[in-house]
C-alpha cells in the first residue's frame, strides 16, 4: 500500500503542497486532477523520491521514500515514473528501447515479454524503427511500454495520453488501465483529462489551494460536484438557483420558470451544445437539434 502522511513541500517560500495525506492500495488506480500549477506534477515526483519532503512521510508498503539526500540515485526498483518527457534512447529500436533493462540472461523471456508489451501499447508494426524517427506520440507509448518492462508495484504517470493522437487515445487506454488490473499495480496517474478518469479510476483526488479538496469515486463527484472546479472537469455546467446543473441536466419542455434566449448552437455530433441567455447568465444546454440566435425555449433541470 503507498500511504502518504501529512506531506508538505514548497519550491521557496510558496507552498506548493499542504498537509497532503491519502491511501493507494494494490491494484488501486488513483486520479490526481487539478488546475495548472495546483501541483500534480509535483506531487507525483515527490512519490518517486525525485525531491526532499519539508513535512511528512511516504510509504510504500514497509519501504520509505526518500530524496535525494538520502539516495544518491533517484528512484526504487518496485516504482517507475512516466514523465512528460520521456528520456528515450534515439538511436536504437522500440523494442530495444523497452527490453533495455531486461535480462540477456534469459533471451527468450525477453523477447516474449517485450512483444507482449508492444501489443499493449499498439506498437508492435514499429519494433524494429529507431525511435528518434517516432512522433511524440509514438514515443509516449514507448516510454509506458519501458516503464512496465520489469513489471512495477506501483507506476506513476503524468498525463500519460497528452501527446497520443485522439483516434488511438480510447483503445490506448482500456489496454494500459486494464493491463495494469490485470497484473495487480498500483497506478496514481495526474492527468486534466476526464476520459483518463470516467471508466478507469477507483479514486479522484482533487487539489485545490495547495491542498486535498476532495477524494472520493469519479462517480460519486460526478453525481454530486461540490464546487465548479469539480463539475468544470468532467463538462459544461451551469449554477442555477445556487446549484450546479450539467448541461446534460437541462431539457427543452414546454413551459417552466427557466425561460432562455437561444445565442448560439455549437455542433458536438449527436447532440448540439446551446448557449443561451438567462436573466443576463449564460446558461449552456443539450439539444438534439440546432437552436438558432433569439429563438426562446423553456428548460427544465432533470437530474
Amino acid at each position: 500500500m503507498l500511504n502518504v502522511k501529512n506531506l508538505s513541500f514548497s519550491y521557496s517560500k510558496s507552498a506548493v503542497l499542504k498537509a497532503i495525506s491519502f491511501n493507494a492500495k494494490p491494484g488501486e488506480y488513483v486520479a490526481i486532477i487539478g488546475e495548472s500549477g495546483s501541483g500534480k506534477s509535483t506531487l507525483l515526483k515527490l512519490l518517486y523520491g525525485t525531491y526532499d519532503l519539508n513535512e511528512g512521510d511516504i510509504f510504500w508498503k514497509n519501504n520509505p521514500i526518500l530524496g535525494p539526500k538520502y539516495n544518491l540515485v533517484v528512484g526504487y526498483d518496485f516504482m517507475k515514473y512516466v514523465a512528460q518527457e520521456f528520456d528515450l534512447m534515439p538511436f536504437i529500436t522500440v523494442a530495444e528501447n523497452i527490453g533495455k533493462f531486461l535480462s540477456r540472461f534469459y533471451p527468450e523471456e525477453k523477447e516474449q515479454r517485450t512483444a507482449e508489451l508492444l501489443e499493449v501499447v499498439e506498437l508492435t508494426p514499429f519494433a524494429n524503427i529507431k525511435v528518434k524517427t517516432l512522433s511524440g506520440g509514438q514515443k509516449q507509448r514507448v516510454a509506458l511500454a519501458r516503464a512496465l518492462a520489469k513489471q512495477p508495484e506501483i507506476i506513476l504517470l503524468d498525463e500519460p495520453f497528452s501527446h497520443i493522437d485522439n483516434f488511438q487515445k480510447q483503445s490506448l487506454r482500456r489496454r494500459i488501465f486494464n493491463y495494469l488490473k490485470e497484473k495487480n499495480i498500483t497506478c496514481i496517474v495526474a492527468t486534466h483529462d476526464k476520459e483518463d478518469v470516467l471508466g478507469f479510476a477507483d479514486r479522484m483526488i482533487v487539489l485545490n489551494d495547495n491542498e486535498i479538496a476532495v477524494n472520493n469515486s469519479p462517480k460519486t463527484l460526478y453525481k454530486n460536484p461540490k464546487t465548479p472546479l469539480i463539475a468544470a472537469f468532467f463538462g459544461e455546467f451551469n449554477f442555477i438557483n445556487g446549484i450546479i446543473v450539467y448541461a446534460h441536466q437541462l431539457k427543452v419542455v414546454d413551459d417552466s420558470n427557466i425561460k432562455v434566449s437561444v445565442k448560439q448552437s455549437y455542433f458536438k455530433g449527436h447532440y448540439y451544445l446551446v448557449e443561451s441567455n438567462f436573466k443576463g447568465e449564460t446558461i449552456f444546454f443539450q439539444h438534439h437539434l440546432e437552436l438558432h440566435e433569439g429563438h426562446t425555449v423553456n428548460l427544465k433541470i432533470v437530474k
